[in-house]
């Protein structure tokens, strides 16, 4: 996991340029007093930054294993975003919509990525809204490899979800 001090952020992208903001960001993640459900600016610094529009960059790659990181860490409910944020850069990686993973990052990357049911078994048994049991599925099916199940899931909505139920879905 590329540290948060080392200089090659510099030499990483994400959608307004180069990540030499990403470390701070990533830090103010972990060592917030916010609780981990709350934080919401600071989501969306990352969504923007790292998932903008379904466009996914090479610091979105690199920063993934630390988003992980952090919720794994994390005691009581956490934020769907640590869900939703790495399944996102996922699904956009496997469906064509990102760069190549830099080779030097890969392992990194993919051990993450696989972490993400270990990461909700760790907070089964916390309260969850619809918003975070859905991103909490979608992990576990884009570590599994279903990365089309992982995208509809990210994409219900409770209407969507009121036509399957309702049987009228075209």
């Amino acid at each position: 996991m590329l540290p948060l001090n080392d200089p090659r952020w510099k030499e990483l992208r994400h959608a307004y340029g180069d990540a030499t903001d990403l470390p701070q960001l990533l830090q103010a993640l972990d060592s917030s007093t916010e609780t981990m459900t709350d934080k919401t600016e600071l989501w969306f610094s990352l969504w923007s930054r790292l998932c903008h529009q379904g466009d996914v960059y090479t610091a979105s790659y690199v920063a993934v294993p630390h988003i992980i990181r952090i919720a794994g860490q994390a005691k009581g409910p956490i934020n769907s975003s640590f869900f939703q944020l790495p399944t996102a850069i996922e699904i956009a990686r496997k469906t064509g919509l990102a760069p190549e993973i830099p080779k030097v990052y890969a392992e990194d990357y993919h051990h993450a990525i696989s972490q993400l049911v270990e990461i909700v078994y760790l907070h089964l048994k916390e309260d969850w809204d619809q918003e975070t049991l859905l991103a909490a599925t979608a992990a576990q099916a884009v570590a599994k490899g279903h990365v089309a199940v992982a995208n509809a899931l990210l994409n219900l909505t409770d209407d969507l979800i009121a036509e399957i139920n309702s049987g009228e879905l075209e």
